[in-house]
């Protein structure tokens, strides 16, 4: 089977009405934000992290001491801001570590603004405790009494401000380092099939001696797959290149489904060299003919689109629903190419499913810039 790439033209609507910053936003907020905040935040209770806590706020203890007035003697007040800023601090790590479980199970929204509300609450409080005790927080400063409370708020919510969103890049990064661990294992399980390595030996053993040209196409076609599977974890081609594996992926199936497999592709040409994670595509063509084509007797079609929709590329791969549906999957591969790609692109990619008419869609969304070539 030959598949030619039909170049499309961008659609004229799509870049005259570029999609709205709005619109990104709202998909980062509803895969990323609403999304468990299991390891959002560092577990409190741990001895180190205390220490680490201890240490912080002594080291910020020390700055404000330094930064007050040259007039004041230098160790009462950092003996008074330390006694101040490690009751504060101490205070809102043991909240914390009460709190892990219950804000684990809460979205990211939720349990970042908990915990943002718990620094001011606790700040708030033991100012309002230090200024009524007396301890002369506000005779360290030029505020007034009253203006205290209002000055640790100020301090404590830039540092907690910072102190979460620091959270919050070092549970993407940890993200990120499990992905790349899990890719490898992850590409052999979502797309690799043990039916379809199976079923793919058998035609090329008996295409052996019918046509040997045939079957060694049908080795390189499956060694290229192979070798996409055991890519290193984050590669990224072309969407071409990935369009010529899935292309690839497709001359297999056509040996084995025959006329059964009809096949559309087409590809702006503007997008030919856009990168794109490795595997992006073809699991999704994998799926489109596992659980959309062969179930059907009379088989069915895959169709494959990428065009320029606004700002974005949209790549769309469509199936027909079968009356009685094959066997569920555990949802792999969708679930890993969601995973990269808001790892990939931050509140800018999204992969979304729907059933049309007894056709099954899948659309990728990612960010595209006009005039960008090369990786």
């Amino acid at each position: 089977m030959k598949l030619t790439l039909t170049p499309i033209e961008p659609s004229a609507s799509g870049a005259n009405n570029p999609e709205p910053a709005r619109a990104a936003f709202a998909r980062w907020w509803r895969e990323q934000a609403l999304a468990p905040s299991a390891d959002f935040l560092p577990d409190f209770c741990d001895v180190r992290l205390v220490f680490l806590v201890v240490l912080g706020a002594e080291l910020m203890a020390l700055v404000l001491a330094l930064a007050q007035s040259p007039r004041s003697d230098l160790w009462q007040t950092l003996g008074l801001l330390s006694l101040f800023v490690q009751w504060v601090a101490l205070t809102c790590t043991a909240a914390l570590c009460r709190l892990r479980r219950f804000l684990a199970k809460r979205s990211l929204v939720v349990a970042a603004g908990l915990s943002y509300l718990l620094i001011l609450a606790m700040t708030a409080l033991f100012s309002l405790l230090a200024v009524r005790a007396g301890l002369g927080l506000d005779r360290l400063t030029a505020f007034q009494p009253e203006l205290v409370v209002a000055r640790n708020l100020a301090i404590a919510g830039i540092i907690g401000a910072v102190a979460l969103r620091y959270f919050y890049l070092q549970q993407q990064y940890r993200r990120r380092l499990k992905l790349e661990a899990e890719a490898r294992v992850q590409a052999l399980q979502a797309r690799i099939h043990p039916h379809f390595l199976f079923n793919s030996m058998n035609t090329i053993a008996s295409l052996t001696r019918s046509n040997p040209r045939l079957a060694e196409t049908m080795v390189e076609n499956l060694s290229e797959l192979f070798r996409a599977s055991l890519a290193l974890a984050g590669s990224k081609v072309t969407l071409a290149e990935e369009f010529d594996l899935c292309q690839r992926y497709l001359d297999i199936e056509q040996l084995r489904l025959g006329s059964r497999l009809k096949v559309s592709v087409q590809l702006a040409d503007e997008l030919r060299t856009l990168p794109v994670p490795l595997l992006l595509v073809q699991p999704l063509v994998e799926n489109a003919v596992y659980h959309g084509v062969q179930p059907l007797p009379e088989g069915g079609w895959v169709r494959l689109q990428a065009s320029v929709v606004g700002n974005s590329a949209e790549i769309v791969v469509s199936n027909p629903v079968p009356n009685q549906p094959s066997r569920a999957g555990h949802g792999v591969a969708l679930a890993n190419i969601r995973e990269r790609l808001a790892v990939l692109y931050p509140a800018g990619a999204s992969l979304s499913t729907h059933n049309d008419n007894q056709e099954f869609v899948a659309r990728v969304i990612i960010p595209y810039q006009p005039g960008h070539i090369g990786r």
